[in-house]
């Protein structure tokens, strides 16, 4: 039976670290790097069975797609049963997830005094500040991470400057404390190899079609429990009545938990428009700057160019907002480049997308265009095949070549070629990962 082992979990200060080991067929989803998270709060007086649950929330999935079990000293009991329910929904929706279990030298039931502080995952994007709205008279603590779309590596430290001094911002704007993690996870794990396994099951990477809700939350585990969180709100990425296959959903984020705090898959019966509604009315009767930060291409600000910035500002304007007004450039001219672009495949576009511009579409119906350019777009939208829009998103032939040759490869091999595979790997990171 494979297995994967949790251990030497280590907690200095603000800073959690821990090795593991596997069996020899799991080695290679894993690289050489012990697990790194940190934190701004100090995180040495929480229990290690708490502590051990970000490592967990990442290796568990993994575990699951090869039928291994896991073992760790201590586990906190709340979070233990959670992932159990966790595999059950994520196992339900993989064919290819075989399951597996989780086995602790004991499980741990801290007592601990509740707090009265929310958290909420926060990029300053359409879904994450609808929930902060919803929510704003809680004054959730706005959390950012780092590790996942921006990475841990030197090259993108502007990136999450830039995403501190946003969020930072906006918290101070609007009286909320702010927490900062990062974290390795996606160093840690061979996110490579992974896609080269596992690609052809999902519609997206491996992180954002399998492991992301678990994850992230997961990670928050130690800040939360230290800062006396009881409630830990993400926000949907689709909506009810969309069953994608996706890593955050309701049936998995509901079910994450651990002693203190329970996690919240939050506006999921809201539609993408309707969220821009709400935001709307929020910013009609409170907050007439705000601004959106939704950019597939830059953290400082929105380009104005790409698929998500001009899907945003159509519906901004659907909800009767000026686009530049909130952070995107924006004029009539620029349907007719938007036009173009889905027309001739210029992103890598999936299901998700096609649901959230067929929700624009559906609102269109409902809206007179204020312009000539805005009609002729919406005329186009009504009669084009949205599925059309997506077919083209297969891997490139050369990547899926990749692929197959890297899962078929000898480990022994694999690890020694894998300096290879490193510097190939931001070639790989086509797949879409945060909407």
């Amino acid at each position: 039976m494979s297995s994967i082992i949790i251990d030497e979990i280590s907690a200095h200060g603000d800073r959690l670290e821990c090795s593991i080991r596997s069996s020899a067929a799991l080695e290679r989803f894993f690289t050489d790097e012990p697990f790194r998270t940190s934190y701004d709060v100090s995180i040495e007086d929480v229990p290690e069975g708490v502590l051990a649950i970000p490592v967990l929330a990442q290796v568990c999935p993994v575990a699951w797609a090869n039928g291994a079990d896991v073992y760790v000293d201590e586990v906190d009991a709340t979070f233990a049963r959670a992932l159990e329910d966790v595999q059950a929904s994520l196992c339900e929706m993989y064919d290819f997830l075989e399951g597996g279990t989780l086995y602790a030298r004991s499980t741990i039931e801290p007592e601990h005094e509740p707090g009265d502080e929310s958290g909420l995952l926060f990029t300053g994007g359409v879904d994450s500040t609808c929930s902060y709205v919803r929510h704003r008279e809680e004054s959730p603590t706005l959390i950012s991470i780092r590790g996942w779309t921006i990475t841990p590596d030197a090259a993108d430290d502007e990136k999450w400057d830039a995403l501190r001094e946003r969020v930072s911002g906006f918290a101070a704007d609007h009286d909320c404390a702010t927490a900062f993690v990062e974290s390795n996870m996606l160093s840690f794990l061979d996110h490579p190899m992974l896609l080269a396994h596992y690609k052809r099951y999902v519609d997206g990477g491996w992180y954002s079609s399998v492991g992301h809700g678990l994850g992230l939350l997961g990670l928050c585990a130690p800040m939360a429990y230290a800062r006396g969180m009881t409630d830990l709100y993400v926000a949907a990425t689709h909506w009810d009545g969309i069953d994608l296959e996706w890593g955050s959903r309701p049936d998995i984020d509901e079910h994450v938990r651990w002693t203190g705090t329970g996690c919240h898959h939050d506006v999921y019966e809201l539609t993408r428009q309707e969220r821009l509604d709400v935001i709307a009315d929020y910013v009609r009767n409170e907050d007439p700057d705000l601004q959106l930060q939704t950019c597939n291409n830059r953290m400082d600000g929105n380009c104005g160019e790409c698929e998500k910035c001009y899907r945003t500002a159509i519906g901004l304007r659907l909800s009767g907002l000026e686009p530049s007004a909130h952070g995107y450039p924006f004029s009539d001219a620029d349907y007719h480049d938007l036009r173009r672009s889905l027309e001739r495949g210029d992103w890598v576009l999936g299901q998700d997308e096609r649901h959230m511009w067929a929700d624009i579409r559906e609102r269109a119906r409902e809206t007179e265009p204020a312009s000539s350019a805005e009609r002729t777009f919406f005329e186009w939208l009504e009669t084009v095949d949205l599925d059309e829009l997506v077919s083209s998103s297969e891997p490139p032939l050369t990547h899926r070549l990749f692929w197959i040759g890297a899962r078929n490869t000898p480990n022994s091999v694999y690890s020694t070629v894998y300096p290879a595979w490193r510097t190939a790997k931001a070639g790989l990171q086509f797949v879409r990962s945060d909407r």
